[in-house]
């Protein structure tokens, strides 16, 4: 009772943190609906779209904080620190899902059944999208991530490297491999034209 002068909205997300330790309900439920949102769009992302694994990873991963707020790390920011417990949570669930590759062709085909009534831009959009998850589901699990934080999360650079606790630049390296890694595979979806040699004479 009495814990806010202001509107607990406008408090920064360490400032409720700090609450949720002493107990606070309202700091928790104010975080939740800050954040909710943008995990499970990441949780679907990672967890081969999966909608409903990604809604038990999203009350999992509050679940967590509410009955260990103190293993939050005050000295990180709050946002990093939580997207480095959902990228473990992720990982975590890849070293269990040794045959997962197994159900992917059900899933694609899935997709495909509900692209065949679509036409056009829209079909070449979500045959992409197909074709990018599918070669995401290549990748190491943290090139995944990475590309997902940055491409997808619009992450900073710095807040992806305070995630896997390394430097920027090796943030910038590991896009620059698994961009160019995502372009040799998906060679006719290359958004830039097509490269055309100057004349340098009749032919």
């Amino acid at each position: 009772m009495g814990l806010f002068r202001t509107d607990p909205k406008d408090l920064s997300d360490e400032r409720l943190m700090e609450l949720v330790v002493r107990g606070d309900e309202r700091a928790f439920a104010v975080l939740y609906d800050r954040y909710q949102r943008k995990l499970l769009s990441y949780f679907h992302r990672m967890l081969w779209q999966d909608h409903e694994r990604a809604q038990d990873f999203l009350q999992d991963l509050f679940t967590k904080i509410a009955q260990r707020p103190g293993s939050y790390d005050a000295a990180r920011p709050f946002r990093t620190w939580l997207y480095s417990v959902a990228n473990n949570m992720c990982k975590n669930e890849y070293r269990r899902m040794a045959t997962r590759k197994e159900a992917l062709p059900e899933l694609r085909a899935l997709n495909g059944h509900a692209v065949e009534a679509a036409g056009g831009e829209a079909l070449d959009r979500t045959r992409f999208a197909a074709r990018l998850e599918a070669e995401l589901d290549q990748l190491d699990p943290d090139q995944k991530a990475t590309f997902v934080m940055r491409h997808q999360e619009d992450m900073a650079i710095k807040e992806i490297a305070a995630v896997f606790g390394i430097s920027e630049g090796t943030v910038k390296s590991r896009l620059f491999y698994t961009l160019k890694k995502l372009a040799a595979a998906l060679p006719e979806f290359d958004p830039r034209p097509a490269q055309t040699t100057p004349a340098t004479g009749a032919q």
